[in-house]
């Protein structure tokens, strides 16, 4: 009988998953590294499945190669939700090129410190993706306001996953010093095999929630913003953005994001943010989805349209954020928030024909 390895049926999936997010990038701009990042999965997976399904020797050099433009890739991904930026305007994105530079020198002429390299390598895309995660979904800048936050999981589970890589490989390291590598083979295929299934659908949610690109320039220096009393600066701001967002009806945009709502009002995303933090008490992709929310409870309530055409409407691209955001704010479904309406309009109106 045939012997298929697991990382092989990984690959499989990894690939249906890249085909699906090819095809989707025809409607969204789907970011780049995101795309690159899951082939690249896809060939990691087929190499894990040839060394320890058929015990292929021969592929371990192309292995380091992979491991350490994933570590790459992984940080350009969400490092290019931040800043909107064409790559041609962000030259210095070429100097991540050397790490993948070094492994290659380092298979071809010196092998020996491999391991110790990948870890470092590891070690500190993990602490850049975590550092950059510490900031919060507004440090996000270039996602969609709609699905900033499955794109900020998606980063808080890429920077878990990047760091316990390092850990990973530094346990396989003392395993072949102690054992001569008797468990590593099961460690790295149960590791390697969850980590591509996670990580690949991490990239494909995050992947697709770059807007098209109609506004380009700019750029998101979002960091934490400490919760303190807002200054004057701060609440002329927040009433300055209130006045934008009723009057131009911006929450509509579906693919409004911090940095181009900042560009609308001739400020940085982090005067935006943190004006926005400290006098509404909340990120800006709430503060947006609660004028969204609020627009849809009034289709719902005044008029007959489908669900989701009303999603739409009020600015919302995906249903599964439509849902969560509307029960956030109101505390109820879609359906029943329109169901109670009805209910209320028909007891108004029946008042109201007694009363004549």
């Amino acid at each position: 009988m045939l012997f298929v390895p697991l990382p092989f049926v990984v690959a499989l999936l990894l690939l249906i998953l890249l085909i699906q997010m090819i095809r989707r990038s025809g409607d969204n701009e789907t970011n780049p590294f995101f795309m690159a990042v899951v082939a690249v999965y896809v060939v990691q997976s087929v190499v894990i499945g040839l060394r320890w399904g058929y015990n292929m020797l021969e592929v371990l050099p192309v292995q380091g190669v992979l491991a350490v433009i994933v570590a790459t890739l992984s940080w350009l991904s969400f490092d290019d939700l931040r800043d909107e930026r064409p790559l041609s305007e962000r030259p210095w994105l070429l100097l991540h090129v050397v790490p993948t530079l070094i492994i290659i020198g380092l298979v071809a002429f010196w092998p020996a410190p491999i391991s110790l390299f990948i870890i470092l390598v590891f070690t500190g895309y993990g602490m850049a993706l975590n550092r950059l995660a510490w900031g919060g979904p507004d440090a996000l800048g270039s996602s969609r306001l709609d699905g900033v936050i499955n794109s900020y999981r998606a980063l808080q589970i890429t920077a878990f996953a990047i760091s316990a890589s390092a850990v990973v490989d530094v346990i396989i390291s003392l395993d072949f010093a102690e054992t001569g590598g008797i468990y590593s083979g099961l460690i790295v295929a149960a590791g390697n095999v969850l980590a591509l299934l996670i990580l690949g659908g991490a990239a494909a949610v995050a992947g697709s929630s770059r807007p098209s690109a109609d506004e380009i320039g700019g750029r998101a220096v979002e960091e934490t913003v400490v919760m303190v009393s807002p200054s004057e600066e701060d609440a002329e701001i927040a009433a300055a953005l209130d006045h934008l967002m009723q009057s131009r009806a911006l929450y509509r945009d579906v693919d409004l994001n911090l940095n181009r709502l900042a560009r609308k009002m001739g400020l940085s995303a982090r005067q935006v943010s943190v004006a926005v933090n400290r006098v509404k008490a909340m990120s800006v992709s709430q503060y947006v989805n609660d004028f969204r929310v609020k627009a849809a409870c009034r289709l719902l309530t005044d008029t007959d349209e489908a669900i989701t055409r009303i999603m739409f409407d009020a600015g919302f691209q995906t249903k599964s954020n439509f849902n969560r955001e509307f029960l956030r704010v109101t505390g109820m479904s879609p359906k029943a928030w329109r169901a109670r309406s009805a209910v209320a309009n028909k007891s108004s109106a029946t008042v109201i024909r007694l009363a004549g």
